[in-house]
């Protein structure tokens, strides 16, 4: 389902009015995109699904009180679920199980297979490791959350133009991390440089 912002803001104030249905559509906008978020952060399925709970849960007791002041209802949303991951990590001190993303696989893969995926994991994990804090949480919230631009600023309380800066650098980073080729224009491969 796909709400445009004037959509939203009127599922908002029917929500906060006691709509249960309206909160149920904002629940099915944003589900996806506040999942991918959290699991981006915290890499266990079973956490990422209580914590996507939690969110709405929060949301859900917030909403009375919610008022946009320029910030849009996902930008608010993602600021509870930024919180809700920070607070997580702060009490579990967890890091990274990449075995769980093996295990998503749907066949049963082979161990040359197994061997290859953790292989591209961990190196995956080592660059996004490797970036700045901000450059990190600019990626998750742009690419796996799937927030705009300008989205991704309001949630980080930042600039639009600071969150396109910080999401080029890092995709330089990571290309570079990861031995990535470019095209260049004299059509032959050749290794990307700072």
């Amino acid at each position: 389902m796909s709400l445009d912002d004037a959509a939203i803001e009127r599922l908002v104030d029917e929500a906060r009015s006691g709509d249960a249905l309206a909160f149920g559509q904002l629940f099915d906008h944003f589900h996806l995109p506040v999942y991918r978020y959290i699991v981006s952060r915290v890499h266990s399925p079973a956490d990422t699904e209580d914590l996507t709970q939690l969110v709405f849960v929060k949301a859900l007791e917030a909403l009375p009180r919610y008022e946009s002041r320029g910030i849009p209802f996902g930008g608010w949303l993602f600021r509870l679920a930024r919180n809700a991951v920070v607070d997580f990590t702060r009490t579990r001190h967890e890091h990274a199980d990449l075995d769980a993303v093996v295990d998503r696989g749907t066949g049963a893969p082979g161990p040359e297979d197994v061997a290859l995926i953790r292989q591209q994991l961990d190196a995956m994990a080592a660059a996004l490791a490797a970036l700045t804090d901000d450059q990190r949480e600019a990626i998750e919230l742009r690419f796996f959350a799937g927030l705009s631009a300008r989205e991704a600023a309001d949630v980080m309380g930042r600039q639009e133009g600071t969150i396109r800066g910080l999401q080029f650098r890092a995709i330089a980073a990571l290309r570079r991390n990861l031995g990535m080729q470019q095209l260049t224009a004299t059509g032959t491969d050749e290794q990307t440089d700072g």
